[in-house]
């Protein structure tokens, strides 16, 4: 793995992981440690994952395969953006934290479709960039939902214990199916938020010049 000072990463874990957590004390350490940092998300705010999130919420009836290609073309947008892109980011110098990427259309969309059909719909994003490194909050399904429920007024979609599960599983579809040619780390989200960003750190560290 090549050793750079900006670095592209992506959190990944099941919703109530506690991604949003990780990524805020990640941006925190790094900017403490003098990197440019430019944390963001997936689906975007940009108007495809506007529309997405509107699905999700239960506000828009679409199919499975819709959701798919809208994933497909808001993560393009993630990338390409003039404005804000993620590559643009990279260019200019900035370390990017994405809260979800790629792994996240394998896993979710993939327990409704062919997963292989995911990873090559999303194949042109992923030969675009890959992040130097994918970090899986592993938290268990059950303390997961315990956290949606106290924590939001409205589940949605995919967010039950059944479906939860089933994700999971096809991350770790995913991650076999792509060890080859991603760099995949764990961590136990099963800890306070403490101790996960500790892991965190000292994995995003090991990673960087010296």
């Amino acid at each position: 793995m090549k050793k750079r000072n900006n670095l592209f990463i992506a959190l990944e874990g099941i919703d109530g992981s506690g991604k949003s957590t990780q990524t805020k004390l990640l941006t925190e350490q790094l900017t403490s440690q003098g990197h440019k940092v430019y944390s963001t998300f997936e689906p975007t705010d940009n108007p495809i994952g506007k529309l997405i999130r509107n699905i999700l919420k239960g506000n828009t009836k679409a199919d499975h395969r819709i959701i798919a290609g809208l994933f497909v073309a808001d993560r393009l947008d993630h990338l390409l953006n003039e404005e804000n892109g993620i590559v643009k980011k990279l260019e200019e110098g900035f370390t990017v934290i994405t809260d979800r990427y790629c792994f996240s259309s394998y896993a979710y969309q993939g327990t409704h479709m062919s997963m292989d059909w995911v990873i090559q719909a999303n194949s042109m994003s992923a030969d675009i960039l890959r992040p130097d490194i994918n970090i899986f909050i592993d938290v268990a399904p059950e303390t997961s939902i315990q956290r949606l429920h106290a924590n939001r007024d409205n589940i949605e979609l995919f967010e039950t214990l059944d479906n939860l599960k089933l994700v999971r599983a096809k991350y770790m579809e995913a991650f076999e199916k792509l060890k080859a040619v991603e760099h995949i780390v764990i961590v136990d989200g099963n800890r306070s938020p403490d101790l996960i960003a500790k892991d965190i750190w000292q994995q995003v560290q090991s990673m960087m010049v010296q």
